[in-house]
């Protein structure tokens, strides 16, 4: 990262009041706020022409728009961990960071909270409970089961710990495989589905991964099993998905969905044996002091002339 010639550095934050709780920023900076919602004509002209780094405000679909408006940016941080879709629209000469770790225990969680649901039957007893019916029953566990966590990345390796907490096994499966660690390839995905009761999808969408479980995956997998996706939705195929659901012989839980947001009369919403939450695993208590605490350190490393944290190459 080149060094800032201006004694001022120019930091664009989606969030006010960061140094009243983690302490005053160094004397150097100058912090401009954007939400990502509020209209960027707002912005003061110095914080346009200036800004050298940019916290991209999280959750606002659109919020890249402001790139062609920072022409002095040399350092742009997402806070989401999936970052491909950003790579096209990088100015020349900025470099991009992304949210690593950040999300980790919220989305671990609600996979965990996804699979517990499914495999205990909860939605039969919500249902139940607001129908008035009392009807016990018997059903699948988490514990004794054999999970595949596809994507075995951060998330996956925090998914794990609480999957080994409730007696499951784990599958580790990622692009590459590493035997030192005892992960496989997803080209062996053939040879392990067959024997899982619970597949985690914790994928990036790049292209090498959209739609890479379809058709053939998901019928190499046993009567009764559970699709889980947690990464993105283009990485499963939905119209294989709603066929294997709509006859009975698979189940989902689905907090991400292609298309997305999933429409109000979609079939998918429909099936039995299906669960969707609209891509809420990363929006969790959690996630805020996280964030803050990353934001925190890398305008500290910038504002120094120091390398910053979570870089993502170009390709």
């Amino acid at each position: 990262m080149p060094e800032t010639t201006d004694p001022a550095v120019h930091v664009l934050l989606p969030w006010k009041g960061l140094d009243e709780r983690h302490g005053p920023w160094p004397s150097n900076v100058r912090v401009h706020i954007w939400d990502g919602r509020t209209p960027e004509d707002e912005l003061p002209a110095e914080a346009l022409e200036s800004t050298g780094l940019w916290v991209m405000p999280y959750a606002v679909p659109d919020a890249e728009r402001l790139l062609p408006r920072l022409p002095a940016v040399r350092a742009v941080q997402s806070l989401s961990a999936g970052v491909e879709k950003l790579l096209p629209v990088m100015p020349e000469g900025a470099k991009l960071y992304n949210g690593r770790g950040l999300h980790d225990a919220s989305t671990a969680e609600h996979a965990l909270g996804l699979i517990l649901a499914a495999q205990r039957d909860l939605p039969r007893w919500v249902a139940d409970q607001q129908a008035g019916r009392w009807e016990p029953h018997f059903t699948r566990s988490l514990a004794g089961a054999r999970v595949a966590v596809i994507g075995y990345g951060s998330i996956g390796q925090a998914l794990e710990r609480r999957l080994l907490a409730c007696e499951a096994e784990v599958v580790r499966i990622a692009r590459r495989p590493r035997p030192e660690e005892d992960v496989h390839a997803v080209t062996e995905l053939p040879q392990l589905l067959p024997d899982v009761d619970i597949a985690v999808l914790v994928l990036p969408e790049t292209p090498a991964t959209t739609g890479m479980f379809g058709p053939d995956e998901l019928a190499a997998m046993p009567d009764g099993a559970l699709v889980v996706n947690v990464g993105r939705g283009r990485t499963l195929k939905t119209g294989a998905l709603l066929d294997e659901t709509r006859s009975g012989r698979l189940r989902a839980a689905l907090d991400v969905t292609d298309p997305e947001p999933l429409p109000g009369d979609h079939p998918l919403r429909k099936q039995p044996g299906v669960l969707i939450t609209p891509h809420v695993a990363g929006g969790s208590a959690t996630f805020r002091p996280r964030a803050e605490r990353l934001i925190v350190e890398q305008v500290r490393r910038y504002a120094a002339g120091e390398p910053l944290v979570n870089a993502f190459p170009r390709p």
